[in-house]
């Protein structure tokens, strides 16, 4: 989509290329080539041969040599001299560029607004207005500005998957699709505020955050609520703002959303006492929201033999029921847990110990969200139980922390539990609970 190629725009930074303008090389043909002369020579005349409006703007051009100022002034002759040249639109494409290279964003803005009224298709040009019409702040350009914005949104809005690539997948279309629709909310909905109308800005960041949720539009909306007094609304958009602010990529710095939010707490609650409990759950609450929909795994299974786990490396699929009526050790566990990593050679001794008895099965039980994390951790660690991601096994049998420990018997009773990493006699606590259930009753 075209808003990927051009969205960094409404960034802190210009970032602006040739490519993204379609400037028609002008500057660039007077360096390399010659204007096609006629191969006779002229006949000698008493008055100066006429010269076409082209070859006259190709001479602008040279005159200008690499001075852009030069440039600028000599193209803006010519355009008064032929204020209907057909060359208009790549002509005010490279007054744009030099303009912007000269710094001069108010003569850049009139003529992207010009090319806008020549091709009011060309939404690359108008988000450049719009950039520019914004950064000189006064309230016509804002207007037009929001204006464009809004041309921009409803041309996304119209935008249909029958259209999209066939190298692009119905998925990846709808998430691009997406992304353009929360930028551009956020885009409008800024210009909002700036003309102070804060009831559409409200509505824009909302709609914004709802498509996808963002760091952007929540610190927008908390301003809004903390500018009508309400601490408690500005409190939950100031900690959503901050659980997916991320300072490598643009968004609002986690630094100054800390301040905001500790300022509305304090408002509300005279002092700090809380606000990490607050945040916690705020950051749970958006991990949820924008954690991709992962379907159920085993939703039917009633027991851990019910259960098909994945291997981590993609293998074949292993039920756990031919393994009803063996000793099953469970180790939950994840590739950012310190603990689990700590736990990982106690576990293997006791491994060792019993790895000789076809009646006793180790088992490593992964709970990442990020799956694609696990294979590379286990080639790492080079570990030797067999590893398997949880797959709603962990919901089964209730595992709420990390390293959690199970020893199931022949009949599938829980014999053992251990959360946590306990150093200090977990070794010999297993192998005596594994051997106890090994050992038929009397």
């Amino acid at each position: 989509m075209f808003w990927r190629a051009s969205h960094h725009a409404f960034g802190n930074k210009v970032v602006l290329a040739g490519a993204l303008l379609g400037v028609v090389p002008l500057i660039a043909a007077s360096r390399c080539c010659a204007i096609p002369q006629s191969a006779a020579a002229p006949a000698k005349s008493n008055t100066a041969p006429k010269i076409s409006p082209e070859e006259e703007l190709q001479k602008t051009i040279d005159a200008a040599g690499g001075d852009r100022a030069a440039l600028v002034r000599n193209l803006e002759n010519y355009l008064k001299k032929y204020p209907q040249s057909s060359s208009r639109p790549q002509i005010y494409r490279a007054l744009v560029e030099a303009d912007l290279q000269l710094q001069d964003n108010v003569h850049a803005s009139e003529y992207a607004e010009r090319i806008v009224a020549l091709a009011p298709e060309d939404m690359s040009m108008k988000l450049l207005a719009i950039q520019m019409l914004e950064r000189n702040g006064d309230e016509a350009a804002l207007k037009r500005a929001t204006s464009y914005a809004t041309s921009v949104l409803e041309y996304v809005q119209r935008d249909a998957p029958e259209k999209r690539s066939q190298r692009v997948s119905l998925q990846e279309w709808e998430t691009e699709h997406h992304r353009d629709q929360e930028s551009l909310l956020v885009l409008r909905g800024r210009l909002y505020f700036k003309l102070k109308d804060h009831d559409s800005a409200q509505r824009d960041f909302a709609t914004s955050y709802a498509i996808l949720p963002n760091a952007a539009a929540a610190e927008k909306l908390g301003e809004i609520a903390e500018m009508k007094h309400d601490s408690a609304e500005a409190a939950k958009e100031y900690a959503r703002a901050f659980a997916l602010a991320d300072d490598s990529k643009g968004t609002p710095h986690r630094r100054g959303l800390r301040e905001k939010l500790g300022n509305v707490w304090r408002q509300s609650h005279s002092s700090e006492a809380g606000l990490g409990d607050f945040l916690l759950a705020t950051m749970d609450e958006v991990s949820q929201v924008t954690s991709p929909v992962v379907a159920k795994r085993n939703p039917t299974a009633q027991s851990a033999y019910d259960f098909t786990l994945r291997k981590v490396d993609g293998g074949t699929p292993f039920p756990l029921q031919p393994l009803k009526g063996k000793i099953l050790v469970l180790n939950f566990w994840a590739t950012w847990c310190g603990p689990c990593r700590a736990l990982a050679p106690l576990l293997e001794h006791v491994r060792q110990q019993f790895q000789n008895d076809g009646n006793v099965q180790f088992l490593g039980a992964n709970c990442d969200e990020d799956e694609s994390l696990v294979a590379p951790y286990l080639a790492e660690e080079h570990s030797k139980i067999a590893s398997y991601f949880a797959d709603g096994l962990d919901r089964l049998l209730a595992v709420t922390s990390l390293p959690t420990v199970i020893v199931l018997d022949h009949s599938g009773r829980i014999v053992y539990r251990t959360e946590g990493f306990g150093e200090s006699g977990f070794e010999s606590e297993l192998s005596e609970a594994i051997t106890k259930a090994t050992t038929p009753p009397l």
